[in-house]
């Protein structure tokens, strides 16, 4: 008789993680059977989806307010059809405001539950641990500090490593890069990430190009490239570009941002998932990052935010070798010196190499593999393998 595991993603980045914790569980447990929430990545692993992926996958407090009653249902469907066949265990991937819902109801019936991914409880919203408690009868984290945090609230969680790390070589990307961009081993590249959505690059792009111009300014001979995600965020870059820096060279690319990092000698990013994306490419940065006014002034009054630093690479080194330039001090005529300081500083920038590299290895854990051992360690004990 095949082991039945129920697997929902909501988001296409989940998809992606699913995929790879379904590989890895069928190379243990080859009759395994899974059903759930599926994307393409999912489907080709031989997932069955109970309903399409698109149904579920929703950001934004207004865009989910829309469909909300939609997503309640879906919930009661999956909880009434697992309920009636009750899977080994059942596994959320991310999405936490839907799926730890989920489980806690799959939970009171007795079906052992999983969730990777963990909620940046430790960062913001403290009190949902206790819904992480009350939902999980497991936690597959992946950063280090997340295990040490939930463990400390009651909540039995595992570090299985980022997948990101193990996507990403750890030798130095860096030649190829610039072979693929026609640059020469000799340019200084500076790479601008101004983030992928259209609020963030809306931000950041004239700060961003304000501090490309100044630092061209004081050193005519560098090299800007800049990734943009789609099509409508690389014209409004353009626009910005126009209007703050027309004469600025900046060497545009269609995505492609590993490349882009990879090439650069320092990086001036957004702060969130590129911050992390650039510590496993080793390579120095600044951090830049602007609210909208509202949100800044509400996150400051209510003391949300309960780490040091806004970028992962600062929360994971436990320092700020990303120097962060947040709000208000996120302008060219702070930017634009310290990014010439960090061109300037070839032992820093080496040293700053070196750490990230050993964050490297501390992240390269072979997550999908580790995230497996441990759902299967949880069947074992629940007596549910066969």
């Amino acid at each position: 008789m095949s082991t039945r595991l129920a697997i929902v993603a909501n988001e296409p980045s989940g998809d992606l993680l699913g995929a790879a914790l379904v590989q890895a569980l069928q190379e243990r447990l080859p009759e395994a059977e899974f059903v759930g929430v599926a994307g393409p990545h999912m489907l080709a692993r031989g997932c069955q989806s109970l309903m399409p992926q698109e149904r579920l996958s929703v950001m934004g407090l207004v865009e989910v307010l829309a469909v909300l009653p939609d997503l309640l249902r879906a919930r009661a469907e999956l909880v009434r059809h697992f309920a009636a066949t009750p899977p080994a265990a059942f596994i959320g991937v991310d999405a936490p405001d839907f799926n730890l819902g989920l489980e806690r109801r799959l939970r009171r019936r007795g079906i052992p539950t999983v969730h990777l991914v963990s909620p940046t409880v430790w960062a913001w919203r403290r009190g949902r641990v206790r819904s992480i408690r009350r939902a999980a009868d497991l936690m597959l984290c992946i950063f280090p500090f997340e295990e040490t945090f939930l463990r400390a609230h009651g909540v039995q969680a595992h570090y299985i490593g980022h997948p990101l790390a193990d996507a990403i070589p750890p030798e130095d990307q860096g030649p190829a890069a610039r072979a693929a961009l026609g640059l020469a081993a000799a340019d200084l590249v500076v790479a601008l990430l101004p983030g992928s959505r259209r609020s963030e690059v809306s931000r950041l792009a004239a700060p961003m190009l304000q501090t490309a111009r100044w630092c061209r300014a004081h050193r005519p001979g560098l090299r800007f490239v800049a990734p943009m995600v789609s099509t409508g965020l690389r014209a409004l870059f353009e626009a910005e570009r126009a209007r703050v820096a027309p004469e600025l060279d900046v060497q545009l690319l269609a995505g492609d941002s590993r490349s882009a990092i990879a090439a650069a000698d320092v990086v001036l990013t957004a702060s969130g998932t590129a911050t992390l994306e650039t510590l496993l490419l080793h390579r120095p940065m600044l951090v830049a990052y602007r609210l909208h006014p509202l949100t800044f002034g509400l996150v400051r009054a209510l003391r949300l935010i309960k780490v040091p630093y806004a970028a992962m690479a600062n929360l994971l080194a436990g320092e700020a070798l990303a120097p962060e330039f947040i709000q208000g001090r996120c302008r060219a005529s702070l930017m634009g010196p310290a990014l010439l300081a960090m061109l300037d500083d070839a032992p820093r920038r080496a040293a700053i190499r070196r750490r990230y590299a050993e964050l490297h290895g501390l992240l390269r854990r072979d997550a999908a593999r580790t995230g497996a051992r441990h759902i299967l360690d949880l069947l074992a004990a629940r007596g549910r393998a066969t």
